[in-house]
Order: structure tokens, then C-alpha cells, then sequence
């Protein structure tokens, strides 16, 4: 060894060096202490100057992993060895991480991605924790990037590295929760549970087993990564876990390994130790992701019960899944039934009774809903003969030949009574049948009976907490308790002996009954109040005695052990004594029964008027908390009137901004329309006659009608005066009395079409002053009409600010309103359409009758110019006639009358 040595240091060439690496390798498991004195140096000097070859790298480091560590094989072990061989490997290790940079050197290398470099780093890095963990997590932790470097492990592809790093995280993790943290920063949980996955759940091999080993201490007792996992959603994965089928009988050991350990992960979150407010979030997380569900139904086959009942511990939603659970039994019963009946029965094992013991605990802690279930059944009004309940199992238990059963069914029942008064009082109603003949007893009557007749010690303790329990704080129970008149003489008969210490238990429990029995004593019997029984106490046992015999109970051994945690852990049933929450009974009374036995009768009188004015105190106070809780209600209620009334409002403000802005669409377009017609004069006043136009206009129609075949037969009339004229001209050329007769005629033809055409105007005057009208009452309309649009939204908003409480009735009148007025737009709009048809035929014929009218006019004129032709030719031809000497005189009197009114009528037609 020191030729290699030698060797080592002072070779020049590599390859030297390495030969003699190897061979010291070759020599450090047998020859341990003296490769690890001699060469450790040199090794480690090597791991310094030589890291270009990984092969020398990894022949140093699997030297010093031999030397170091303490795996040795089985056959080389004595028995005088093991202590030996920890000591040297502790040794070493202490010298190797003296010098610091050794263990940074060592993460550098774990680094290296080289198989031959890598794996013999982790695996002496291992051992290193192994023999000296806090230290070396000291420096890891210092180290820069020194928890990240080894996180990378979990990353690699090769498995043997990936298992080995897990084996490294767990050495590194233990009892440290700074490095706990980082590692779950890591995105540790992550990667194991794809591990996990990966290799089969808990159908995988020993890595699964490793992983969750590393888990457990990631989760153990660390606030801060419990949190993280919760808020990660990582409890959801853990449901696949435990889907395990239904055939449960060919499972490897390794398969029971890891269900084993997968339940304890799910306990570390749930821990009674935790804090109240993690454990209640992560117990909801577990019952709606499904975990609690699938827990259940394997409660029967798996083992399970103590998760399960970690998991409802205290969480009122839990519980309540829980007692609906049936297991998988024909005919169905609750699993709690089945469990109790498992407790009860004494061939079952005893770590199977002490778990339901604690699951029935766990179901009923801070649950008194569970707790009132657990008492109804007990009941007279209640009891069910078809079936068995759970009252029945525990009175069955209670009254059993098995003192185990005895004790567990005791304990279960007190713990349906902790802390609730109302059921200690009911359970006072429970009457027993003891025998045929015999009248039934009450069941605290038979818990006491039982008691003197001097049963098993395990027995007795039982009965003695249950009736401590049963009596504190319930002082109806206390009288009860006193009526009888063999139970305070069996009490101090008890107390006052002086027996062997496994009696010692029984007196200090009797000392406590005692006690509860003064200290909650109400004086309502005259026989036992209790200045009575303090007196009783005095002659027949002694204070300082009754003191001594009370503070046996805290003094015992397994009253320690049962006091530091909830779930019940005995190595064997005779150790059985103490029930976790009745150590916390007993802690509260033993001060205050011990200053209640030394007090005076005056004292006493004013403590029971202080009492007295606490109760009244306490009965003010539970007056105005009914009040108050009253009050919150009716404030709830309210609050959600409220709500509901905010969320209409809400709608109904929504509903009115819409028909506000419906109503303003419609007003534009009402504006618009306005618009288009007011272009045509017209079509305007035609949309100011909408209301008159079915009645109005029709017969205006009828009456032009009328009118247009009046001036066509005027017009075909003066057509044919006019023939008749053209024949009296001739006739004129050849009568003279016959032309001027003609003349007469044609004067008096001119006269009445003239006549005629002034009652066409006229009639024309008419029909445009009642469109004049007509307009004036529609721009009356449209003005009424923009008024009533610009209150229905003003009245809706004052209405609304006005009454909070008549808003829905207000809000319908506005909305019938606007409903009203939309129909009366859309009827205004169908009789605009109609209208503005008509209009437009009116305009048609109108058109037609003006045309018409400019034709007659036309050929009136006509007319005026043939009679003015005529005329000049009469005229020539009464010259004529007086050349010739015909008289004409009275014809020219005649004619120059009628010449006046036409030069009359004349100038009234060149007025018009």
C-alpha cells in the first residue's frame, strides 16, 4: 500500500498512476483502515490535478466510497464488528470533510455527466451523509448551487444514477427543513410522483418504495412544503395510488411496502400534529379530489382504517361521508357498525380493534352530529330490532366478559358525550334489561354495578372514565349519579384502602369520580351536598390523603404515554389504561377539585352565588346570542332579499337603458321620416291628414270624381253649343233673324261657361284651405307626440329614484307605456305607408284633373277667339244690313248691352 502510494504521488505519466489507483482500489475493501490512513491524501489529491481522465477520477472515488463507507458484505462481518467498523467510517468521513473544498470538489464532480464519474460521486456523497449527515448538509448547503446540482440526478436518463440520487435526496433531506425546502422548490414532488407513476405506482419495485420514503421526509413536519403540495394539486395524484382492484390475495411484499407507505404520506398531511388550519384544507382537498372515496373502499380490505380516520378527523364533511358509507356486506351495513363490531369481538387482532377504536374517535371528534347519531341509537324511541346499531355494539362491548371490550366500548361511548351536555342528560334516559323478571335498570345504574363487583382492572378503568366523563359538567348526571345510595360508600371505601399499585390506578380514578361529584354537585339532594360530602371525605379518608390517592393518576407511566398523541399505540392489551382525550379531563379538574375539597362552607356558598351569577350572566348571554344569531339570520336573509333585489335592479336598469335607447332609435327615425316627406308639400300635408285620411280623403276623392264627369259633360256641351253656334253663322249668311237669334244663343252659352269655371275655383280654394287645416292639426300631433317620447324616459328615471321598493311596479307602467306607444308607432307608420299610397293617387289625379282643367281652359280660349271672329263678322254684316236700310236698332241697343257685360266679364277673367 505505501509502494502505491509512493507510486501515486510521484508518478509522472498517467497511465502509472492510474495502475496504481486501481490497485489500491483492489485493496481498500479488505484492507480498509490501511488504504484509508495511507492513501486518503493522495486520493483526494488525485480528484484535484487528475479530472481531465475519468477513469483515474472514478477509481479515487470508488476507493474512498470502500474506505468510507460501512456496506461491507455479509460474510466479512463478525459479531464483535458492526460497532468497530461504524466508528472507522465515521473517522474517515470527519477527516475527509475537515477541508471543505473536498465536499465542493465532490459536487463538482457529481456534475460530470461520465457513468464512470457520476455514479461513484453519488454514491460516496451518500455515505458521507450517511456517517456525518448534519455536517455535510451544512456545507452542501452553503455550497453555491450546491441542493441544485443534485436535483439534476432525478433527471437522468440512466436509472441506476436516477435511483442512487434518490437514495442521495433522502440522506440529504433528513432532519433538515432548509434543504426540505429547497428540494420542494426544486420541483422535487413533481418529478418523484412521475417516477412513481412510471415504475407502476404500487405495483413498482423498491424505487417506488425509495420515493416515497423521500416524500415523507419532504412532508414530515414541514408547514411550508405540506402548503406547497396542497397548492400544487399534487394530492389529486396520489388518488391513482390506492385503485388497487378488488383481489387483494396475491400481493407481493413489496407491493404491501409500498400501500404501507403511501398511507402514511396521505397521515403525514393530516396529522393531528399539523397545524389545525393545514390539515382541515388539505382533509377538504382530499374529499373533493376523490382521495377519501377511494380510501373507503378499501377500508375493509387494506387496512386503511388509521388513514381514514386521520383524513375525517374533525372535518365536518368528512364525517358526514364517512357515516354514509356502507361497507361491502349483505345485507349493506354503515362501515362504522362493521368496524365497532370488529372492536367488540375479541378474536380479532389487537392492532385492528385499537384502529377502529381510533377511527370511531376520529368520527366523532367535533362532531356533534355524528355524536347525537351515536346516543339516538341508544335510545327507547330509536331502537331499531331488526337491525343491529351502533348503541347496541357498545352496550354489548360495555357489558362483555372480554375486558378489552369493555375498556374500548367505555371509551368509545365517552367519547360520544365530550363536551355535550345535552347528550349527557339523554343518555340518562337509557334503560337496560338486565334479566327476565327483573325490571330494567338505567345505564348508569349498570355501569356502577358492574363497578362493585369488583371486575377486571382494565374493566373498571374504563367504566370509572366513562362515568368521569359522563358526570363532569353535567350536574343533572351528578344527581343521578348521588341517588344512588351504594355509590358514594363504594367510593370511599375505595379510595380509603390502601391496596397494591396495580389498585393505585383504580383509587386515583375513584379519587376523581369523587371529586367531579362535589365539584359539579347542585345541593338538590339534602343528603349529599356538598359540605356533606367534604365532611365525609375528612373522617373517612383525610384531604391531604384524598389528594395524594387523586394525583396517582397523573403520576402513572401509561398516563404519560397516552397523553402525547391522540391515536391509541399500546404494545399490548394489558397497557390499555388511558385514553388520549381523557388526560386532557384530567388535567383540567385535578387543580380545581383539589381547591375544591380544602375550601370552606362559606367559600363555597360564594362561589355557588358567583356560580349562580355566572349562570344568570351565562343565561343573558345565551339570550343575546340567540338574539344576535337571530338577527343574523334575519340580516342574512335580508342581505340575499338585498341581493336578489340589487340583481333585478340591475336587469331592470339594463332593460330600461335599452327601451331609452329604443325610443331614441325610434324618434330618429320618426325625424327622419319627417324629414323625407317634408321635401314634398304636398306629402306633408297628406302626412298631417293620417288620422282623416280613411274618412276625408276618400269621399274628397269621390266628390273630384264627381266634379271631373260634372266638367266633362259641361266640356262636351259647350263642345256642341259651339256646333250649334258654327251652324247659326251660317244661317246668319243666309237669314238675318235667324243669325242673330243664333247670336242670342251663343252670348248666353259664353255666359254659363264662364260661370261654371268660377265655381271650379272656388271649389280649389276649399280643398287647400282644408289641407291647410289639416296640416296645422298634424304638426299639433307631432308636437304631442315628441312631448309624450321625452317623458315616458324622464318619468321612468324619476319614478325609479322616487321608491326603491315600488320599482318593479313602476317599471311595468313604464314598460306598458312604452309598449303603448311602440304599437302606436307602428300604427302611425302603417297609416304613414297607407297614406302616403293614397297621397300618391290623390297626386296622380290631381294631375290628371289639372291637366284637364289647362285643356279646357285652352280651348275655352279657343272659344273667346271664335266668338270675337264672330262678333267682327256680325258687326261687318250690321253695316251691311244698314247700308242697305234694314232698321237694327232694337238689336244694336240689344248688342251694345251685351257687349257691355262681355267687356265686364272680360276683365274679370284677365284678373283671375
Amino acid at each position: 500500500i505505501q509502494k502505491l502510494c509512493d507510486r501515486v504521488a510521484s508518478s509522472t505519466l498517467l497511465d502509472d498512476r492510474r495502475d496504481a489507483v486501481r490497485a489500491l482500489k483492489s485493496l481498500s475493501k479488505k484492507y480498509r483502515l490501511e488504504v484509508g490512513i495511507q492513501a486518503m491524501e493522495h486520493l483526494i489529491h488525485v480528484l484535484q490535478t487528475d479530472r481531465s481522465d475519468s477513469e483515474i477520477i472514478g477509481y479515487a472515488l470508488d476507493t474512498l466510497y470502500n474506505v468510507i463507507s460501512n456496506d461491507l458484505e455479509e460474510e466479512e462481518q463478525e459479531e464483535n464488528l458492526p460497532k468497530q467498523v461504524d466508528d472507522l467510517g465515521s473517522q474517515f468521513t470527519e477527516i475527509f470533510i475537515k477541508q471543505q473544498e473536498n465536499v465542493t470538489l465532490l459536487l463538482t464532480l457529481v456534475e460530470e455527466f461520465d457513468f464512470h464519474v457520476r455514479w461513484p460521486g453519488v454514491k460516496l456523497l451518500t455515505s458521507l451523509l450517511k456517517q456525518q449527515g448534519p455536517q455535510v448538509q451544512q456545507i452542501i448547503l452553503v455550497s453555491p448551487m450546491g441542493v441544485s446540482r443534485l436535483m439534476d440526478l432525478l433527471a437522468d436518463s440512466r436509472e441506476v444514477i436516477r435511483n442512487d440520487g434518490v437514495l442521495l435526496l433522502q440522506q440529504l433531506t433528513k432532519s433538515n427543513a432548509a434543504i426540505q425546502k429547497i428540494v420542494a422548490f426544486e420541483n422535487a414532488f413533481e418529478r418523484l410522483l412521475d417516477i412513481i407513476t412510471e415504475e407502476g405506482n404500487s405495483d413498482g419495485g423498491i424505487v417506488v418504495e425509495d420515493c416515497l420514503l423521500l416524500l415523507q421526509n419532504l412532508l414530515k413536519n414541514n408547514n411550508s412544503n405540506q402548503n406547497f403540495f396542497k397548492e400544487g394539486s399534487y394530492i389529486q395524484r396520489m388518488k391513482p395510488w390506492f385503485e388497487v382492484g378488488d383481489d387483494n390475495c396475491g400481493w407481493s411484499a413489496q407491493k404491501v411496502t409500498n400501500l404501507h407507505l403511501m398511507l402514511q404520506l396521505v397521515r403525514v398531511l393530516v396529522s393531528p400534529t399539523n397545524p389545525p388550519g393545514a390539515t382541515s384544507s388539505c382533509q377538504k382537498a382530499m374529499f373533493h379530489c376523490g382521495l377519501l372515496q377511494q380510501l373507503c373502499t378499501i377500508l375493509m380490505a387494506t387496512g386503511t382504517i388509521n388513514t381514514v380516520s386521520e383524513v375525517i378527523r374533525g372535518c365536518q364533511m368528512n364525517q358526514d361521508y364517512f357515516a354514509s358509507v356502507n361497507a361491502p356486506s349483505n345485507p349493506p351495513r354503515p362501515a362504522i357498525v362493521v368496524l365497532l363490531m370488529s372492536m367488540v369481538n375479541e378474536r380479532q387482532p389487537f392492532v385492528l380493534r385499537c384502529a377502529v377504536l381510533y377511527c370511531f374517535q376520529c368520527f366523532l371528534y367535533k362532531n356533534q352530529k355524528g355524536q347525537g347519531e351515536i346516543v339516538s341509537t341508544l335510545l327507547p324511541s330509536t331502537i331499531d330490532g331488526n337491525s343491529v346499531s351502533a348503541g347496541q355494539l357498545l352496550c354489548g362491548g360495555l357489558f362483555s366478559t372480554d375486558s378489552l371490550s369493555n375498556w374500548c366500548a367505555a371509551v368509545a361511548l365517552a367519547h360520544a358525550l365530550q363536551e355535550n351536555a345535552t347528550l349527557k342528560e339523554q343518555l340518562l334516559r337509557v334503560q337496560l334489561a338486565t334479566s327476565i323478571g327483573n325490571p330494567p335498570v338505567s345505564l348508569l345504574q349498570q355501569c356502577t354495578n358492574i363497578l362493585s363487583q369488583g371486575s377486571k382492572v382494565q374493566t373498571r378503568v374504563g367504566l370509572l372514565m366513562l362515568l368521569c366523563t359522563w358526570l363532569s359538567n353535567c350536574s343533572i348526571a351528578v344527581t343521578h349519579f348521588l341517588h344512588n345510595p351504594a355509590n358514594i360508600p363504594f367510593l370511599t371505601g375505595q379510595i380509603a384502602e390502601n391496596l397494591g399499585e396495580e389498585e393505585q390506578l383504580v383509587q386515583g380514578l375513584c379519587a376523581l369520580l369523587l371529586g367531579i361529584s362535589i365539584y359539579y354537585n347542585d345541593n338538590s339532594l339534602e343528603n349529599y351536598r356538598k359540605e356533606k360530602l367534604k365532611q365525609l371525605i375528612e373522617k373517612r379518608i383525610g384531604r391531604e390523603n384524598f389528594i395524594e390517592k387523586l394525583g396517582f393518576i397523573s403520576k402513572h407511566e401509561l398516563y404519560s404515554r397516552a397523553a402525547q398523541k391522540p391515536q391509541p399505540s399500546f404494545s399490548s392489551p394489558d397497557h390499555m389504561m388511558f385514553d388520549h382525550e381523557f388526560t386532557k379531563l384530567v388535567k383540567e379538574l385535578e387543580g380545581v377539585i383539589s381547591k375544591a375539597i380544602y375550601k370552606s362552607s362559606e367559600e363555597d356558598k360564594k362561589e355557588e352565588e358567583v356560580k349562580k351569577t355566572l349562570e344568570q350572566h351565562d343565561n343573558i348571554v345565551t339570550h343575546y346570542k340567540k338574539v344576535i344569531r337571530e338577527q343574523d339570520q334575519e340580516l342574512e336573509e335580508l342581505k340575499q332579499r338585498i341581493n336578489t333585489l340589487t340583481s333585478q335592479n340591475e336587469q331592470l336598469q339594463a332593460t330600461v337603458t335599452q327601451q331609452v335607447s329604443q325610443i331614441q332609435q325610434h324618434k330618429d327615425q320618426y325625424n327622419l321620416l319627417k324629414v323625407q316627406l317634408g321635401k314634398d308639400t304636398q306629402h306633408h300635408n297628406s302626412h298631417g291628414d293620417t288620422f282623416q285620411m280613411n274618412g276625408i280623403h276618400t269621399e274628397e276623392v269621390g266628390k273630384l270624381k264627381e266634379e271631373l264627369e260634372e266638367w266633362k259633360n259641361k266640356h262636351e256641351l259647350l263642345q256642341g253649343q259651339l256646333r250649334e253656334k258654327d251652324s247659326v253663322i251660317e244661317k246668319l249668311k243666309s237669314a238675318q233673324l235667324e243669325m242673330g237669334t243664333t247670336e242670342q244663343s251663343s252670348q248666353t252659352s259664353k255666359s254659363g261657361g264662364l260661370e261654371h269655371n268660377n265655381e271650379l275655383q272656388k271649389e280649389l280654394e276649399m280643398l287647400r284651405s282644408q289641407i291647410q287645416l289639416q296640416s296645422a292639426e298634424i304638426s299639433k300631433l307631432q308636437m304631442e307626440n315628441q312631448k309624450l317620447q321625452v317623458m315616458v324616459p324622464v318619468k321612468k328615471l324619476q319614478l325609479f329614484l322616487c321608491s326603491w321598493c315600488n320599482l318593479v311596479c313602476d317599471f311595468s307602467c313604464c314598460q306598458n307605456e312604452v309598449k303603448a306607444l311602440s304599437e302606436e308607432k307602428e300604427s302611425l307608420k302603417q297609416h304613414l305607408d297607407s297614406s302616403s299610397s293614397t297621397v300618391a293617387i290623390l297626386q296622380d289625379e290631381k294631375n290628371k284633373l289639372q291637366q284637364e282643367v289647362a285643356e279646357s281652359k285652352k280651348e275655352q280660349d279657343d272659344l273667346l277667339v271664335l266668338l270675337a271672329d264672330q262678333d267682327q263678322k256680325l258687326s261687318a254684316l250690321k253695316i251691311k244690313l244698314k247700308d242697305l236700310g234694314v232698321p237694327v236698332e232694337d238689336e244694336d241697343d240689344i248688342e251694345s248691352g251685351d257687349q257691355g257685360d262681355e267687356d265686364e266679364d272680360g276683365d274679370e277673367e284677365e284678373q283671375d
